[in-house]
């Protein structure tokens, strides 16, 4: 697409700005309102240390961690502040031409173009199946996400794969992993040196506010992302938080977590289609990707009615009538439905 062409208001926009204080928040896939209080507590026991600088000692307990947690070496991660960082890194790989798979994420994309590099959509047709055979061959580095945001399509870990060509490196957004079941098709603990995994904590663990997350890949390639960064990336906390929700016991709770998550979205599912709504399926992350007729007045309704859902005209291959709306539990999906049904959809 032409540079002149691309709408950076429309790349910028996250689904926070959706939700005010006070609403029924479907806009945001953030799994509860605080971290579970196991790790509330942990974090407040580190609250006392906020005078020393973070240690060299927090940082490596935290690689081992997340080594650990893959079956990779401490080598083969890269601590970050966020998955925003991991993406604002990437122009570091100084890409000729870089391809993004949409409908997905699209902060990738801003932080490619503000850096100048050249980026070419591949823009998938419903049902948002990855082919790769659609990915510009000259594409030197490729970017998707899976499970992708916002049309929930879990990609089969061999179509990844099969995007590799000599010279080019591929990046692949999980930041939705563990909310399935098993981490099925995840290719996090492949070794593969032209393969980049990026890993969020915001979602499952309900820790949006503390900017946790970090990449695994081949230590050539972490270190020219690494280059140039400021010292103390990430706080005592941020260490901490990683290096709790990497431990064995988290994990287990993280698949307990997805397995319930899935029952909720099916049971999800069934509520939205009985009222008449499309529901992009099959669908395997914690939200929904919805098709409804005049779908702008209908987020305009809900939010009068106190309830947030994303706008996903802002998506690359999305229009004004998809709508993404996060997976909740029955109590707050009765009132969506109502809220629905009350617009006469």
């Amino acid at each position: 697409m032409p540079e002149d062409r691309v709408d950076r208001v429309k790349l910028r926009h996250h689904g926070d700005v959706d939700a005010r204080p006070g609403m029924l928040d479907f806009a945001v896939n953030v799994q509860g309102v605080a971290p579970p209080e196991w790790l509330r507590q942990r974090l407040a026991v580190r609250l006392s240390d906020l005078g020393r600088y973070p240690s060299a000692e927090d940082a490596d307990a935290a690689r081992r961690a997340v080594a650990a947690r893959h079956r990779r070496t401490p080598g083969e991660v890269l601590l970050l502040a966020g998955a925003a960082e991991g993406f604002a890194m990437l122009p570091r790989l100084a890409p000729r031409l870089a391809a993004v798979v949409h409908p997905s994420f699209t902060e990738p994309e801003l932080a490619l173009r503000e850096a100048g590099v050249p980026v070419a959509r591949v823009v998938l047709e419903p049902p948002y199946l990855l082919d790769p055979a659609a990915v510009p061959v000259g594409a030197d580095l490729v970017v998707l996400g899976n499970p992708t945001n916002p049309t929930s399509v879990l990609h089969p870990a061999d179509a990844i794969r099969a995007l590799r060509r000599p010279g080019r490196t591929i990046v692949v957004d999980e930041a939705f992993a563990d909310a399935v079941p098993g981490e099925l098709e995840s290719v996090a603990a492949d070794p593969a040196p032209d393969l980049l995994v990026l890993r969020s904590l915001t979602k499952t663990w309900a820790l949006a506010g503390l900017r946790c997350g970090y990449f695994l890949g081949a230590p050539a390639l972490l270190a020219r992302l690494d280059h140039g960064r400021a010292h103390w990336p990430l706080g005592t906390l941020q260490l901490e938080a990683i290096t709790a929700t990497a431990s064995p016991a988290a994990v287990a709770e993280a698949d307990r977590r997805a397995a319930t998550l899935a029952l909720a979205r099916t049971a999800m599912i069934e509520r939205l289609t009985g009222l008449g709504v499309h529901v992009h399926i099959p669908a395997d992350g914690p939200f929904l990707l919805l098709r409804v007729a005049d779908g702008e007045l209908l987020r305009k309704h809900l939010a009068e009615q106190g309830i947030a859902v994303r706008r996903a005209d802002t998506f690359p291959g999305l229009g004004p009538d998809h709508l993404r709306v996060a997976v909740r539990g029955a109590g707050e999906v009765d009132r969506l439905v109502a809220a629905i049904r009350s617009a006469g959809v």
